[in-house]
């Protein structure tokens, strides 16, 4: 078994890098929320490239294709298209409590909203 393309291990965590930077030094909600659908992108590229086995077939069983050790394992894959369900939830979830907070603070400045009482 050989590893897959190392550039997808280098963009993955080039992703989880930028998101993660970006949900430490921003101060914004919006760019925060932004870090973290990046953080969660680079996450599930990670895992489908550690998921990948070189020369191995998608796991769909056709007349030219019936092997099972010829194929990929299917469960990084099913993970991942749950993650990325999951993560379009709470990028949904975030972007709606972020639009809460604005119209009660009238500011999406973390600085500020921490300042602020009920």
């Amino acid at each position: 078994m050989t590893i897959g393309n190392p550039m997808m291990y280098v963009g993955a965590v080039g992703l989880i890098m930028i998101g993660l930077f970006t949900v430490l030094s921003k101060r914004n909600l919006i760019k925060i929320i932004v870090g973290l659908t990046l953080l969660d992108t680079g996450v599930n590229v990670l895992l489908i490239a550690i998921g990948y086995i070189h020369n191995r077939t998608a796991p769909i069983v056709t007349r030219t294709y019936t092997d099972p050790t010829k194929m990929v394992d299917p469960i990084p894959q099913a993970l991942v298209l749950t993650a990325i369900v999951i993560g379009l939830g709470v990028t949904a979830l975030a972007l709606a409590l972020a639009i809460r907070v604005y119209g009660h603070y009238k500011t999406l400045d973390t600085r500020k909203i921490r300042g602020l009482k009920w």
